[in-house]
């Protein structure tokens, strides 16, 4: 979504500002066939462990009802303090206990003030909210101004190399006039994703009595300290294992009260078990992630329902430009060419995953305002041996290259072990590649990659906001998440450009050609699938269709069970 403030007028944001063009919803409702399911595509990214008990948590106020929903999950929380964490396991956790200035209202993607009352550019660099009267966490603390400002800034200081710093690149400063009032004060006017950011890992806001400003609070103490004003708090928290949620009465965001006042998040290490419960009926809820081959399965169980929502999801190899392979910048670059040219997307979508991820030739996933086919152009859509022979030939690089290629097992589903082991022939096919593959549990994945331990290794990306900025930003612009050592002045100044740019038409070319210059000139990542969010519920559960949206957030507070 986009918002033109282009001049020093009070504009309020509003979803009727300019928006790129969500990913259209794919909704199903009842059982689908196998063949059907077969056409479905999964959600990705984290994994998690465990098992624990069902039992009821209470619920407070006059929020919610009905009996316990317990939701499996293969995701995994990697810290539940905002400033430490940037993954899609974590974040979902967050979305339900934390406020957020702005967020998405369930079955939209439409941004709108949630904590806040509203929120405006006030001038072109300043983006100004206000917030609802009386807001407070569950441990009785007000929420203020100062809360939010305490919340921001210490995630720009701390900085953590997995958090979501990287998202808030052109925040320059903080004020808060009153109790009610922030100001964030932008280094660049106009920026068109600035309000859609304080819906994201980087817009979750803390008690600041609570969460100290130089360093990563560990999870049990953030329970213990009930800093929650989300539509839940968290009555029982097991890391990886189970999670118990409980309705609070005192929130009156936009995602409503609600319907279930009790929820149980149950933590898998295998998709197999995750399934097998789901199938059984021991859970109501199998989300993130089941393979291609459980998803047909379950399609055609009775009492099941397979839920289909918008995609945006990516899976994509990085290279590390200080370790890979090379011994100048030209050799490196010859051999992300060679790499790009000789992977077979179209092998992985049909022999891995059955068809439910397909290939993507760009770093921005089809359906996106601004989209385009620029690894296809480029490199084509087929691999082709002899273009990669020739751009090593060119910068007189031996064959095969040596590289070492690494993945993870557990955090983005169990079929990585078959992808990677598929992309690893594919490159010794060639001859001109002699790989050696390598796998890390995620609990240390996280941590070594950001410590140059893998020269080329997996990662994927579920999205922040609808928007395909998202896809560039958070990756190559300076400081980016990634922590591969890319940074190009003319990229940096392309995306400043792109976010600052308020004519919609103007900006969705800036974007195609920042894709089209990553393809070409640099290929700090290799795109490579993209796939739609899955969630397969008993036929008693209702409300997961309204959550499977294009914010790309799973909300607790759609599902009931009749």
């Amino acid at each position: 979504m986009t918002l033109s403030p282009d001049d020093g007028r009070m504009q309020r944001y509003s979803a009727a500002s300019k928006t790129a063009a969500p990913i259209k919803a794919v909704r199903k409702h009842g059982k689908k066939t196998a063949a059907v399911a077969a056409l479905s595509v999964l959600a990705l990214t984290a994994a998690a462990c465990g098992s624990g008990r069902t039992d009821d948590a209470g619920g407070s106020g006059d929020s919610g009802g009905g009996e316990t929903i317990t939701v499996g999950t293969t995701d995994q929380v990697t810290s539940l303090d905002p400033a430490g964490s940037y993954d899609n396991g974590s974040f979902m956790v967050m979305n339900q206990t934390y406020p957020f200035l702005m967020n998405f209202a369930p079955g939209s993607s439409e941004l709108e003030p949630d904590a806040a009352e509203s929120c405006d550019f006030s001038e072109p660099t300043v983006y100004t909210c206000t917030l609802k009267d009386d807001l407070k966490f569950a441990n009785g603390n007000p929420l203020t101004s100062e809360s939010v400002k305490y919340s921001f800034d210490r995630i720009v200081a701390i900085n953590d190399p997995n958090g979501p710093a990287s998202l808030l690149t052109n925040l320059d400063s903080i004020a808060t006039p009153d109790e009610k009032t922030v100001e964030f004060t932008l280094k660049a006017a106009n920026d068109q994703t600035f309000p859609q950011i304080l819906a994201t890992p980087a817009g979750p806001i803390v008690d600041q009595t609570v969460f100290p400003a130089d360093s990563i609070l560990d999870d049990d103490a953030i329970v213990a300290g009930t800093p929650f004003a989300g539509p839940y708090s968290i009555a029982s928290y097991a890391k990886n294992s189970l999670v118990s949620f409980t309705a609070n009465g005192d929130y009156n965001g936009i995602l409503g009260t609600p319907k279930t006042s009790s929820i149980n998040v149950k933590y898998y290490t295998s998709s197999d078990n995750l399934k097998l419960d789901v199938q059984n009926k021991a859970i109501d809820v199998a989300w993130r992630s089941l393979t291609p081959t459980d998803v047909e399965s379950l399609g055609s169980v009775d009492g099941l329902t397979v839920h289909e929502g918008p995609g945006g999801e990516s899976r994509y190899m990085v290279f590390n430009m200080n370790t890979m392979p090379g011994d100048t910048p030209e050799q490196k670059l010859a051999v992300r060419k060679a790499i790009a040219s000789s992977v077979d997307r179209q092998a992985l979508s049909d022999g891995v995953y059955k068809g439910t991820y397909t290939p993507l030739y760009s770093v921005v996933p089809t359906g996106l305002a601004g989209a385009n086919t620029a690894f296809g152009d480029v490199y084509g859509t087929t691999p082709n041996r002899d273009e990669a022979a020739g751009f090593l030939s060119a910068a007189g690089i031996a064959t095969p290259v040596q590289l070492n290629l690494q993945y993870n097992p557990d955090h983005y589903g169990s079929s990585s072990s078959e992808e990677y082991a598929a992309i690893k022939s594919q490159l010794d096919a060639t001859g001109l590649f002699n790989v050696n593959l390598q796998s890390t549990e995620w609990s240390t994945y996280t941590k070594e990659r950001v410590a140059d331990a893998y020269p080329v290794y997996q990662l994927g990306w579920f999205p922040d906001y609808p928007d395909a900025d998202n896809y560039l930003t958070p990756f190559f612009a300076p400081d980016n998440f990634l922590q591969s050592h890319f940074e190009s002045p003319a990229i940096t100044s392309l995306l400043d450009l792109e976010r600052t740019t308020a004519d919609e038409n103007a900006r969705m070319q800036i974007i195609g050609q920042i894709q089209t210059e990553l393809a070409t000139n640099y290929l700090p990542t290799l795109p490579l699938l993209e796939g739609k969010q899955i969630a397969v519920a008993t036929d008693e559960i209702s409300g997961v269709d309204e959550t499977l949206d294009a914010s790309f957030k799973f909300r607790f507070v759609t599902l009931a069970k009749s």
